[in-house]
């Protein structure tokens, strides 16, 4: 009998004191269960990397949480949840519904091996998530679940959390245009930060939910926080660059990414996807473009290099070929090239921009007619004509809206990027009114597209590109206007700097383009640049 008591005494105080744990290398939380002492230990760290979106490392701790404990519900709910990214546009039940079937045969044996009503909420709110009906319908359901949850413990900083990611998920799936769904995700995280600046949770969903132009301001301290706690995980290493890229924070966004390639590396094991490692790779090589570190943008080649050779990826080829696209436009190092039909939009357009840019029209020309190809194939179809540059060329027509609930930002792109290869033949055999036109249809057809929020995408941005040939018209008022819209879609962007540096002192606001000089100096590391002094004509 005293035994028995002496276990309840010990179980109910394990529900009552806070499992509170400032764990190693990815952030501080709170989330007392009731798991032994082995199993909790597991279980804090699995929570706290699961916040993270890390995973493997994710998967591991929670089922060494299960062989401490066999019947501990809590480490196979955590499971269920490692297995699908909460923000895509599809959630795979298979693995999770098999970590499920794992604790019990159904949903009432698994309901009861969870003692108390909290560990009950958590369960049973995986079961609508990985339960029946479409991805969209189970995100919603899940959604209800931990709202239901949260108004039974509304203090509970892990339920508040799981709730807010609960509710971006399903903003992800209804394609919620107003934010409304982001906006209420962050209040609930950000409360949790009021508490807990440490808690990995609250500064990641934060910044997921602010990760657009116009709320980005409002995650630059919580991003802040999230580079430096959770260096164990490479997400978190570069998930705060989502912020840092829309302040034009160049060298955190490039130094930032290295760390949180470098972290993926290590962790990569041969049949990993490296999707950590491609996408800080990216953004990493992206940033120290904007720096004007060339050096340090064709180490990122040399690193995708490697990643596409080791790995034998899709993704990291495909990724390949970008970067190496992308370090042409930017660096304006024109180079022609052979180019296979399967190439890439980025390749095909860094291509034609050489081209162009050496005087081979034949291949210009060439690149331009299978952009067309592309643009016409593409989601939305309808691109601009396949060679608007002709002499009796029109203005391209209007391009085709996709059906009803469809993301055609994919075909935009490429329509995007085909007129602008469109616009610089046209000027080039100058017909620099049809090449105005197009850029200008190609930037109305781009502001129609997701706001910036990482690197740029097309990887020419349109109204950059429109500001150029505006300047090289000899209309530098309305090139210094292109170049603002671009800056303000996209601050601190090295090319729209010095675009905007070249039009102002052209139209002859010396005092705006002396100011535009003096943000480019405060972070360029490249070849000194400054105002030309005549008209750019």
């Amino acid at each position: 009998m005293c035994c028995r008591l002496l276990a309840c005494a010990v179980f109910a105080l394990s529900l009552a004191t806070p499992a509170f744990a400032q764990l190693e290398n990815v952030g501080q939380l709170s989330f007392p269960t009731s798991g032994s002492a082995e199993a909790q230990r597991h279980f804090l760290r699995g929570v706290a990397i699961l916040h993270s979106f890390g995973w493997k490392q994710a998967i591991e701790e929670f089922q060494l949480a299960q062989k401490a404990q066999p019947n501990f519900a809590m480490a196979y709910w955590g499971e269920s949840l490692a297995y699908n990214h909460p923000l895509n546009s599809q959630m795979d039940f298979t693995e999770p519904r098999k970590v499920l079937a794992r604790l019990g045969p159904d949903r009432a044996a698994r309901a009861a091996k969870a003692p108390t009503d909290r560990e009950k909420g958590f369960v049973n709110a995986v079961e609508e998530l990985w339960g029946e009906g479409d991805s969209r319908q189970r995100r919603l359901n899940y959604m209800a679940a931990m709202e239901r949850l949260h108004n039974q413990f509304p203090n509970d900083d892990e339920v508040t959390t799981f709730y807010a990611l609960s509710i971006l998920s399903a903003s992800a799936a209804v394609d919620d245009r107003t934010s409304r769904l982001n906006v209420k995700a962050a209040a609930l995280a950000m409360d949790v930060f009021k508490r807990n600046s440490n808690h990995p949770g609250a500064v990641h969903y934060i910044i997921h939910a602010f990760d657009d132009p116009i709320h980005a301001p409002l995650a630059l301290e919580a991003a802040k926080v999230y580079a430096k706690i959770v260096p164990a995980v490479s997400h978190a290493v570069h998930m705060p660059t989502h912020i840092f890229i829309q302040h034009g924070m160049w060298n955190e966004v490039a130094n930032q990414n290295i760390r949180a390639y470098n972290v993926g590396k290590e962790l990569w094991r041969p049949g990993d996807v490296p999707g950590d490692m491609s996408h800080s790779g990216d953004w990493g090589q992206y940033g120290f473009l904007q720096l004007g570190d060339y050096a340090g943008a064709r180490e990122r080649i040399q690193a995708f290099e490697w990643m596409a050779e080791t790995t034998k990826n899709a993704r990291a080829t495909g990724a390949l070929a970008l970067v190496r696209a992308r370090y042409i436009i930017e660096t304006e190092e024109w180079k022609v090239q052979p180019v296979a039909e399967g190439a890439s939009n980025e390749t095909i357009l860094a291509n034609g921009f050489s081209a162009v840019k050496t005087g081979d029209m034949a291949t210009a020309t060439k690149m331009e007619e299978m952009l067309a190809a592309k643009a016409k194939a593409a989601p939305g179809g309808a691109p601009a004509p396949a060679n608007p540059h002709a002499e009796h060329g029109a203005a391209p027509a209007p391009a085709a809206q996709p059906a009803a609930g469809g993301n055609s930002d994919a075909g935009k792109g490429v329509r995007v990027m085909h007129m602008e290869l469109a616009a610089l033949i046209a000027q080039a055999k100058g017909q620099t009114d049809q090449a105005i036109k197009l850029l200008q249809d190609a930037a109305a057809l781009e502001e129609t597209m997701r706001a910036p929020n990482g690197a740029a995408d097309p990887i020419k941005p349109s109204h950059e590109l429109l500001g150029e040939v505006l300047l090289k018209a000899g209309k530098a008022k309305e090139a210094a206007d292109a170049f603002e819209v671009s800056l303000l879609r996209m601050p601190n962007r090295a090319r729209s700097l010095m675009g905007a540096i070249a039009a102002h002192a052209a139209a002859g606001n010396k005092i705006k383009s002396a100011q535009r000089l003096a943000t480019l100096n405060s972070f360029w590391k490249g070849k000194p640049f400054t105002a030309p002094t005549t008209d750019a004509r």
